[in-house]
């Protein structure tokens, strides 16, 4: 399993902005990406989603900048990277396989961001055993796994080592 960079940096700077030395104090956009060595124009988009979902809670005007919109405790990981990664579609073919029973799993389904992928009987999308293939469902119950994990964890359970973390970031 591979998060994307925009995951990656949407964690990132969460966790940047819960270690701040004073939390009262807004951020920037700038010193996020210096800390980390990653594009400002990138980490922009990925500030301005956070906020729109909640996250981040963004100050205008001249001593403007952003903070924390929820305590650390109340950032589900699991849930946040269903909202931000595109899709999770380990394989081109892809697709959510038909739930067994009231099972967990069937449970979890609707809440995955998976794409459907329609196939006719005899027409393959990229692999010719894929209409009869299960593989698929073996890596459904993977991806269930590892969201599963992750749901487990807020921003708060990552952060037992914030004063290193902020000796780290606030150099």
């Amino acid at each position: 399993m591979r998060l994307t960079n925009y995951s990656d940096y949407a964690l990132r700077s969460l966790i940047y902005l819960a270690v701040r030395p004073d939390p009262s104090l807004l951020a920037n956009i700038s010193d996020i990406a210096d800390s980390y060595g990653i594009s400002k124009s990138h980490l922009t988009k990925i500030i301005h989603q956070l906020g729109q979902l909640g996250y981040i809670e963004s100050v205008r005007g001249k001593n403007g900048g952003i903070r924390l919109a929820r305590a650390p405790k109340d950032i589900n990981l699991g849930v946040l990277i269903k909202q931000i990664e595109p899709d999770f579609n380990l394989v081109e073919c892809f697709a959510v396989p038909a739930p067994h029973n009231d099972s967990e799993q069937g449970a979890h389904q609707a809440d995955l961001p998976v794409t459907f992928i329609e196939e006719e009987k005899n027409k393959s999308l990229g692999c010719v055993i894929s209409p009869a293939c299960q593989l698929k469902s073996v890596f459904f119950e993977a991806l269930t796994a590892f969201i599963n994990v992750l749901e487990r964890y807020t921003l708060a359970d990552i952060l037992n080592n914030e004063d290193e973390l902020a000796t780290l970031l606030f150099r």
